[in-house]
């Protein structure tokens, strides 16, 4: 992150966007959406779409009109917060220990003290109180996401054999590419998939007049990046179905595809950039050991770390890490004593990584904080090693998991969006 951009920004680029700030009702406020139980004032509107132009230039893409900008923002606002009712009718919380070390966090990687971010942001017309919610609802959702959709998901030693085998297999490419997603309800009746089918095609038009795909993008996309103009970032060929694949490889830079219906919509995909992976990939890989303690309804932040700093004292006077791990790991790699075998540069969330690389060999790490929970790591060897089969394999696991959340966020994300009880009204004067 660099002080370049918006430090609120950096809330709206994430992949679900920030929450709805939790701004007071003034009396001249009018109430522009209801969900469930809660409501969407127009000053809460009118800042986020502020948010959202300012994060369009920051890309240089030319914002849609203000009526049409309302309607994707307003759109994208009751989205979260039905997420966020839903988490926090489940018991879903945020520890204000975990949400003061996000802030602090923020702050150390901008190389800023917390008075100093709170200038920063005074400057930009957001308190520190607003920042704080805004990431404490982010916060929310991404747990939300993790126990409700990332944990259910498996990946069997079957799926990436079938993948390995197949033709896909010999594809090493990687495509960049941007997305616009005009999305269909789970029970939408033949009239609504015409109108959405129409939409998708008014949007395909535009492209075809000579519209930049990311303006398209953000005024038509139901996806969670439309406000950064669709982008999807790069892609390995073997994360994406077949058929599509065979479709971008047609493509050159800067054209899309038509209009493809999926189970979640139409999609248009535009391709913007290729890239081949071929070759032997040298990595660095460190043979880890970890045992995990993860904060709950019933643990806090705090007592997790507590318990960890207990077991690593165990293991300082004489106590077997892997037993350790055996006893009160609660990583599924405890029935291993805690073994993640050879593990390669970004394999793990950054924050496990950064004192995996720097810790010395067979010492035991200080208590980390991931967003997993906390963790006791141990390196018990490094190397560097071609892995390109190895990679391969790994990748082709990672691939599919990530198809698979991504495909199950998005129907679960709109299994939530069509229970809630949502009274829209924008439009009213």
């Amino acid at each position: 992150m660099t002080m370049k951009k918006s430090l609120l920004a950096l809330i709206l680029a994430a992949a679900l966007g920030s929450a709805v700030a939790a701004a007071p009702v003034r009396p001249v406020d009018r109430i522009v959406a209801v969900v469930n139980k809660s409501v969407i004032t127009e000053l809460q509107l009118k800042q986020r779409m502020a948010e959202a132009s300012a994060n369009l230039a920051a890309r240089k893409i030319s914002p849609p009109e203000q009526s049409v900008l309302a309607r994707q923002v307003l759109e994208q606002m009751i989205t979260e917060e039905a997420q966020v009712q839903f988490a926090q009718n489940n018991g879903v919380t945020v520890d204000p220990a975990e949400l003061d070390q996000a802030i602090a966090r923020v702050a150390q990687q901008n190389k800023m003290d917390i008075p100093a971010l709170e200038a920063q942001l005074a400057k930009e017309g957001v308190s520190l109180d607003r920042f704080r919610e805004d990431l404490r609802r982010q916060m929310l959702v991404a747990k939300l996401r993790e126990r409700e959709v990332e944990a259910r998901v498996t990946v069997t030693d079957t799926e990436i054999e079938q993948v390995l085998k197949s033709s896909g297999t010999a594809h090493r490419g990687e495509f960049r590419i941007s997305a616009i997603l005009v999305s269909v309800p789970e029970r939408a009746d033949a009239k609504q998939i015409e109108t959405l089918q129409q939409k998708a095609g008014q949007a395909l038009a535009e492209l075809r007049s000579g519209q930049p795909f990311a303006k398209v993008a953000a005024s038509y996309s139901d996806g969670p990046n439309a406000l950064q103009g669709g982008d999807l970032g790069w892609r390995p060929a073997n994360s994406l179905p077949t058929e599509l694949v065979q479709m971008l490889d047609k493509l050159k830079p800067g054209e899309n595809t038509g209009l493809i219906r999926t189970a979640q919509g139409f999609y248009i995909f535009r391709m913007e950039e290729k890239r081949d992976q071929s070759g032997p990939v040298m990595a660095e890989q460190y043979h880890t050991r970890h045992i995990l303690i993860r904060a709950n309804e019933a643990v806090s932040d705090a007592d997790a770390r507590a318990r960890l700093v207990q077991i690593r004292d165990r293991i300082q006077r004489g106590a077997s890490f892997a037993e350790m791990a055996r006893l009160y790991s609660e990583d599924a790699s405890n029935t291993k004593g805690g073994d993640l075998g050879w593990v390669n540069l970004g394999d793990t969330v950054p924050d496990f990584e950064k004192v995996m690389v720097s810790l010395p060999q067979g010492s035991v790490s200080e208590p980390v904080r991931s967003p997993f929970g906390w963790h006791l790591i141990l390196v018990e060897g490094k190397r560097t090693q071609d892995v390109s089969s190895e990679r391969e394999r790994m990748l082709v696991r990672q691939q599919i998991r990530t198809r698979k959340i991504d495909q199950a966020y998005a129907d679960w994300v709109r299994q939530v969006r069509d229970a809630a009880f949502v009274e829209d009204r924008l439009e009213e004067k």
